[in-house]
């Protein structure tokens, strides 16, 4: 029987318009489909590029491709998070962090790009929790101590930070305002600068977040008062809470999440979700956290867009307060 080549041709294209209104995974294939980049927006080392190496190695195992690590610091991550919101390859992928997604929207004048509209939450990844940390010559053995030792000289006190809008600016600011407390910030140009001086005495005190300071305090050379963490640290378990001492609900932890360009299928988001969950909670991923006291978390994405939101609540209110600006 002869075959009508304008039903062939009429066949093709209906079939080629109904692919039009497919997701873009099912257009495209299995995903990955080659390399992911996952952007860190800091400069290397640190906790952030802990939890992004950690996360990476698994999730390599997982996709069936390689996911690889790329720093790209500046801007205190704007520069950044302002590449990757125009990202439209579905390869590309950004480390999350408490100052990039729940900071800079308030301290920033304009951003070149929206953070809750250019991104997509995946998951929280880890938690690294704030060491509220003296010089050895202050005279206060515990948070209670230093609070009393603060209001008894309202501004004699000073603690430094690695600089305005810092995890650590953020916070001490915290614990002022929680404790009604008057106390002298020094911002240094990053955490190096700031610990030579802290360690040096001229500083009174700073909150860092653990991975920097573990070592200085297992040694002496600085004194650990409190811990922002909810729980206390198996590395410092004689180290009491600020909840616990006098400051119930209070928690200061740095965190890191992943989030994907708003242009990247909700498809693919679901399944990165599942396995990036399964990455950060992964025995290996577990171990090299636990060097630096750091915090495996792991949920959905409707679960880490709610605690970005209460985050940026949080925030604004202390930076409004603070009157914090970039340096």
């Amino acid at each position: 029987m002869p075959v009508d080549r304008r039903l062939i041709l009429q066949s093709g294209l209906a079939g080629a318009a109904g692919l039009v209104g497919l997701p873009a995974a099912a257009q495209a294939g299995p995903w990955p489909s080659r390399s992911v980049r996952l952007v860190v927006p800091f400069a290397p080392g640190g906790s952030s590029e802990i939890v992004a190496r950690a996360t990476a190695f698994e999730l390599s195992k997982t996709l069936g491709q390689t996911v690889y690590v790329e720093n790209k610091p500046g801007g205190g991550g704007n520069i950044a998070m302002g590449e990757v919101a125009r990202a439209d390859d579905q390869h590309t992928l950004i480390l999350g962090h408490i100052g990039t997604l729940a900071v800079n929207p308030f301290i920033y004048d304009k951003l070149p790009f929206d953070t809750n509209k250019d991104f997509k939450p995946v998951t929280l990844l880890a938690k690294v929790p704030s060491l509220y940390v003296v010089h050895p010559d202050v005279p206060a053995k515990d948070l209670k101590e230093f609070v009393a030792l603060a209001r008894s000289k309202p501004g004699k006190l000073n603690y430094g930070s690695a600089g305005n809008g810092s995890a650590g600016h953020l916070a001490f600011e915290y614990l002022k305002m929680a404790g009604n407390l008057f106390i002298l910030h020094v911002p240094y140009r990053g955490t190096g600068p700031q610990l030579t001086d802290l360690l040096a005495g001229r500083l009174d005190a700073a909150a860092v977040g653990a991975p920097a300071i573990l070592q200085f305090i297992k040694t002496g050379k600085l004194r650990c008062i409190a811990t922002g963490s909810k729980e206390r640290l198996p590395q410092l378990p004689d180290v009491p809470t600020v909840a616990e001492q006098g400051f119930p609900g209070f928690e200061m932890t740095q965190w890191y999440g992943l989030n994907a360009p708003a242009a990247m299928a909700q498809a693919h988001i679901d399944k990165l979700a599942v396995e990036a969950v399964k990455a950060i909670r992964s025995v290996s991923a577990r171990e090299r956290l636990a060097t630096d006291a750091a915090e495996p978390v792991g949920n959905t994405p409707a679960q880490f867009a709610s605690f970005i939101a209460q985050e940026q609540q949080r925030w604004k209110a202390v930076i409004a307060r603070a009157k914090i600006k970039p340096d």
